[in-house]
């Protein structure tokens, strides 16, 4: 059984870009639908693992920063 819906071009648009060439409409949205939210990962770690992530995290933001600075450095002296 199917079931008629109706979507503003905006909305279509969006989806279309989300479909893959084998997939149908149903497809994406029986796979976007199925997809978890952040929300449903709040409250999961307690507040140490929470502030081990953020130091992992930072640490890993400022490592990557530090790489960039160095490539850039490295295209400028090219």
């Amino acid at each position: 059984m199917s079931k008629r819906i109706y979507l503003s071009e905006k909305a279509y648009d969006r989806l279309a870009a989300h479909k893959a060439d084998d997939e149908t409409f149903s497809d994406i949205v029986l796979r976007l639908a199925g997809e978890r939210s952040l929300l449903d990962l709040a409250g999961i770690l307690d507040d140490e693992e929470a502030d081990a992530v953020r130091d992992a995290v930072a640490e890993r933001r400022e490592r990557r920063s530090g790489d960039l600075e160095a490539t850039a450095d490295q295209l400028e002296n090219a």
